[in-house]
């Protein structure tokens, strides 16, 4: 086995394992804090429910902030590897550069969970502080910024699927990219007084068939 197969499988492997790893604490949160409905409730109904979690809460953010970050390795394996950053290297390039900032972008605004909300559960009247952290760190940073990023990178990476002649891959990136893209307007219709439920809905949506691409692009790449 060359050394360019090898690679290969192991970034075919890392795909899948964060595609699954990512879907834990994801799963614990939707369960134990009411995730990502309860992103749009009131200051003190959030961080009410914050102080009851305790500190398995705050681990499983630290483990869903681990995971966005584990997207960068894996998001550079996936654009310059198995020979892409030869056969295309414009291509290649961009996908790797917008999936570490996706990466990145998503990991700052979860880890605001970890880093600073439990100092504000702990605090008398944190409610307006908390609301403007709340607001840029998560809506902003993470899920505007962060999932047009992630939007970004898997719009590339279906452009690399396209060159590659892996028709499936590439519809389910296209598929996978026009979700999220439409979720990351979630806070702007919110701003301008409109419902955002729909926007909700396309981002689960989204992150699920994100998790069926990931699996399938890590299936193709240790297959060859």
């Amino acid at each position: 086995m060359t050394t360019i197969q090898t690679q290969t499988r192991i970034i075919g492997g890392g795909t899948i394992a964060l595609a699954l790893f990512f879907n834990l604490p994801y799963v614990v949160l939707a369960s134990t804090f009411d995730y990502p409905g309860i992103l749009r409730q009131s200051t003190e109904t959030i961080l009410a429910a914050f102080a009851a979690g305790g500190k398995g809460l705050i681990l499983t953010w630290e483990a869903f902030a681990l995971a966005a970050i584990l997207m960068i390795p894996v998001s550079l394996g996936l654009g310059l590897g198995a020979g892409r950053v030869r056969q295309m290297p414009g291509l290649a390039v961009a996908a790797a550069m917008i999936g570490v900032l996706a990466g990145l972008t998503q990991a700052m605004g979860l880890l605001r969970w970890v880093m600073v909300v439990p100092w504000l559960a702990a605090t008398l009247d944190a409610g307006p502080d908390f609301a403007l952290i709340h607001a840029y760190a998560g809506t902003v940073i993470g899920e505007h910024l962060g999932m047009l990023l992630t939007a970004g990178f898997v719009a590339l990476m279906a452009a690399v699927h396209a060159a590659e002649r892996r028709r499936a891959l590439m519809g389910l990136a296209v598929v996978t990219a026009a979700l999220i893209a439409l979720g990351a307007f979630e806070g702007v219709a919110l701003a301008l007084g409109a419902n955002g439920a729909l926007f909700g809905m396309a981002t689960i949506a989204g992150y699920l068939v994100l998790t069926v691409w990931m699996i399938a692009a890590g299936v193709d790449l240790l297959r060859r």
